[in-house]
């Protein structure tokens, strides 16, 4: 039996505005098994945004819960959810998110070196080899192209060896040749590493390669695919 990683219970997030109280997430319940992948698509302000954050912990909901990796987040504090990622979660974002102060080797190395591996150096090379970029492992992120630096993002990601992935629009600011090409990558290592991929998408050809996709429309979910 697949092992239960990621669990959300009647999610709901509710925040002020001018015009009182907007709900922009209603009543959400999800279950992610550890190697599950899944796509989370809607317009712009649909709440897909909100849903990944509440899944990763960078917010609490409202209302409901949310179990990762067999911890309730909504009651542990800020730093407590910070210490939980750090073990537990890894992130692919639109914007690459590296340091322009460290070259590509120093980036991946980051995360293991905060948590204390001594084989950072070595294991962060090994990835870099793995997707493609042995030979610009000295290079700093404006040396590089933005597929290049995906790649270097995705190989950071995965360095932590992380249970859960979480990818928001990783494509989103590639051409569509590149983003094909990181998204093989993505599903390549996700396959590899057994990690369990929550994926939020524009693009209906990258959500349509996970296992599973769920549809929002201003909050709700209204559609949920899986085999």
């Amino acid at each position: 039996m697949s092992e239960s990683i990621l669990t959300a219970r009647n999610l709901s997030k509710v925040v002020p505005s001018t015009e009182g109280e907007l709900t922009i997430l209603h009543d959400l319940s999800l279950a992610l098994n550890r190697g599950d992948s899944l796509a989370i698509v809607g317009s712009s302000g649909s709440g897909k945004s909100t849903l990944l954050g509440l899944l990763a912990g960078l917010d609490v909901p409202s209302e409901g819960s949310v179990e990762l990796a067999g911890q309730r987040l909504e009651t542990l504090d800020e730093d407590q959810r910070a210490r939980l990622r750090a073990a537990h979660v890894g992130f692919v974002f639109q914007s690459f998110q590296l340091l322009d102060s460290l070259n590509a080797l120093e980036n991946v190395m980051l995360p293991l070196e905060l948590d204390g591996r001594r084989d950072a150096r070595q294991q962060a090379r090994e990835l870099l080899e793995r997707v493609g970029l042995g030979q610009r492992l000295t290079h700093y992120p404006r040396q590089l192209s933005g597929g290049e630096q995906q790649r270097v993002a995705i190989a950071r990601a995965f360095a932590a060896e992380p249970d859960v992935l979480f990818a928001d629009e990783p494509t989103g600011n590639l051409d569509t040749a590149t983003g094909e090409r990181i998204s093989d990558l993505l599903f390549e290592l996700n396959r590899e590493r057994h990690t369990t991929l929550v994926l939020v998408t524009h693009d209906e050809r990258l959500a349509h390669r996970c296992r599973r996709l769920i549809r929002l429309e201003s909050g709700h979910l209204i559609d949920h695919l899986e085999p």
